[in-house]
């Protein structure tokens, strides 16, 4: 399984390059793409050694890649950008020749995601973050991802389409002032990264028109706590909340307490949520 680069050309191993030369086949996502990249870096490959193996044809042509396998061959997969098997094809193929009993060896690179990770300034000392990947496409089922997204304390990675950004945006606007992070088109010429509330990201996109262009990996970034056995200020919330919208109660309890709006805005959406469950 070998990562390549996820926009620049230069973010390719060695030992990649190593690999790519000497396998007997190439399997890959998209047969006329690899031949363009490995074009890039000078390797000539014949076209009877490339394997197309995509999400449609995943379990068919995993069976092609262990018939090779097993006849003594060594050959490598790529998917189109990144490391395979990361939302993208390839785990299926993973799973197929491991239970043939055949040898699966990674050979590690270029990751959107932990790319994205690496900048968006997370500070946590567990170092814990949740890998979510693509949200669902329809309205009421994203809805649902994101409430569940509200009350994870961890950092959690997403990614998303430019064709569904601003869906995405609108949906993850109810968190609030959680820190984003958003990372658009990493490694490429128009690389942006920008960390703000959550609230803000419908209109950031919206501020300039190239800013919705692009494939994006987001960092929500994790929920902020309260201080441990300050009970007050969650007190005070839950005599306001009935009577005041949320951001009026979290501003005079931010008021009365002096605990930061952000933890009070927190426990606020957490017990409007448990008064919605019961």
């Amino acid at each position: 399984m070998v990562a390549t680069p996820i926009g620049n050309l230069a973010d390719i191993t060695l030992r990649a390059l190593h690999v790519l030369q000497l396998v007997d086949a190439l399997a890959c996502e998209d047969t006329r793409h690899t031949q363009s990249l490995l074009r890039a870096y000078g390797i000539e490959r014949g076209g009877q050694t490339l394997l197309a193996l995509h999400q449609h044809n995943e379990a068919e042509a995993a069976q092609q890649v262990i018939a090779r396998l097993q006849a003594g061959q060594r050959v490598a997969y790529v998917s189109d950008a990144g490391t395979p098997a990361v939302s993208d094809p390839g785990a299926r193929l993973v799973a197929a020749v491991r239970s043939a009993g055949l040898s699966v060896v990674p050979l590690p690179g270029a990751s959107s995601v932990i790319a994205a990770l690496s900048v968006a300034g997370v500070v946590d000392e567990a170092g814990a973050f949740v890998f979510a990947g693509f949200l669902p496409t329809k309205a009421g089922e994203r809805a649902t991802a994101v409430q569940a997204l509200a009350s994870e304390p961890r950092a959690v990675l997403l990614l998303e389409a430019p064709h569904r950004i601003e869906a995405l945006a609108a949906a993850l606007a109810v968190l609030g002032p959680r820190p984003l992070t958003v990372a658009r088109e990493l490694t490429k010429q128009f690389e942006q990264i920008s960390t703000l509330p959550a609230a803000e990201l419908p209109a950031w996109l919206a501020a300039e028109a190239n800013r919705a262009r692009g494939e994006f990996v987001l960092v929500l970034h994790p929920r902020a706590q309260p201080a441990t056995g300050d009970t007050q200020g969650q007190r005070v919330l839950e005599l306001l909340l009935p009577e005041l919208p949320v951001k009026t109660a979290v501003r005079l309890a931010a008021e009365i307490t002096g605990a930061p709006r952000n933890a009070l805005y927190e426990t606020a959406l957490k017990l409007k949520q448990g008064d919605a469950a019961a």
